[in-house]
């Protein structure tokens, strides 16, 4: 059974700060929710990641015996120019997006993908956080060990309430936000006009 997240009643400590192998094995689709930052509110298409770090291993059920370490991060899914999402995966796969690339790109190519994260802390008001400061391809000659989570999609094209039950309140909370959620559990189930799912219709060819 994949990791999913740490329930946000249990209290961990943070992954250490430093480089780790890592590879790609869960996507979350959060959807299209309003935020607020800087005190301007924006309407924005959200996607989380989730990794492993294969290498990292841990007991916390002894009735499953050691697991990896695992760690997530949200974007807003766009792949205009001065977008982030499109820097991280410029970072990650080690190659500028041409702007045909970039017309379309199937988010979901990146399950299973290695790459090195650099975690470093962030000091909040309520404790000590592990954030992902930058991805990158792993060095020339250095493996990943093999996946050991299953991959794990949620989206909302084919909407999963089991798997949704498994994510931590504060991923649920956000989701129940979007207007895909709200469509999705609407009494007519009608479709929304953003699009309902991460997975591009068109397919590429595109190496990451």
């Amino acid at each position: 059974m994949a990791i999913i997240a740490e329930n946000t009643g249990t209290k961990r400590e943070p992954i250490q700060q430093g480089n780790y192998v890592a590879r790609c094995y869960q996507m979350i689709e959060i959807g299209t929710v309003q935020e607020e930052y800087e005190g301007q509110k924006k309407i924005q298409r959200k996607v989380r990641f989730g990794w492993e770090l294969p290498t990292e291993l841990k007991v916390f059920d002894e009735a499953k015996g050691e697991q990896p370490l695992v760690i997530s991060n949200e974007y807003t899914v766009s792949m205009h120019e001065k977008a982030k999402l499109r820097a991280v995966l410029q970072s990650w796969r080690g190659k500028a997006f041409t702007e045909e690339e970039a017309k379309s790109f199937d988010l979901t190519k990146l399950l299973g993908a290695p790459c090195m994260l650099n975690i470093i802390h962030k000091e909040t008001p309520n404790g000590t956080y592990a954030n992902i400061a930058s991805i990158s391809p792993l060095p020339k000659l250095m493996e990943c060990p093999k996946q050991i989570n299953d991959s794990f999609v949620l989206s909302y094209d084919t909407f999963d309430y089991g798997k949704y039950m498994l994510l931590p309140d504060f991923i649920k909370t956000k989701m129940q936000s979007s207007l895909e959620f709200q469509a999705l559990n609407s009494p007519e189930h009608h479709a929304v006009d953003e699009p309902k799912s991460f997975r591009d219709d068109t397919d590429s060819d595109l190496p990451f």
